[in-house]
């Protein structure tokens, strides 16, 4: 498999940085969610229907009400591991978000969150989705 087919490796994560917050990067949607790692859950929070800049607004809207110490976005993949445009997609945003709110940015394969959301019955897929990826990623950090 090449480099470019391959998930990210699991991060390094340092011990103080105990809240987070995940998004399900999508182009017309994102979804959203909360969570520490103490308690190792997320809570999901509304799902930001924008684009473009205007995404973004909204995205600094909920880091200054959240005050995270990190982010955590998902990444697609197809099921061999191989990239897609949605991989490119959601990496760019993952840069953009280190950029614009100098804060750690933990990427975190998802493949499946979304259909794993919609079979639990979500109201709210795409923050459900979000929870998936950040309980995901908790649960893969040292005790």
């Amino acid at each position: 498999m090449s480099d470019s087919a391959r998930s990210p490796a699991p991060a390094v994560v340092p011990a103080h940085f105990q809240s987070f917050l995940a998004f399900d990067f999508g182009l017309k949607r994102t979804g959203v969610a909360s969570g520490n790692r103490l308690l190792r859950t997320a809570t999901p929070q509304p799902t930001i229907k924008a684009e473009g800049d205007a995404r973004f607004a909204q995205v600094e809207a909920r880091i200054k009400e959240w005050q995270p110490d990190a982010l955590v976005i998902g990444v697609p993949w197809h099921p061999d591991g191989a990239a897609h445009e949605n991989t490119r997609r959601a990496q760019k945003f993952a840069r953009q978000l280190r950029g614009r709110f100098n804060l750690q940015v933990f990427e975190v394969d998802e493949r499946y969150s979304t259909t794993e959301a919609l079979a639990s019955g979500a109201r709210d897929a795409d923050a459900a989705s979000a929870c998936i990826i950040l309980e995901q990623f908790l649960r893969s950090l040292e005790e």
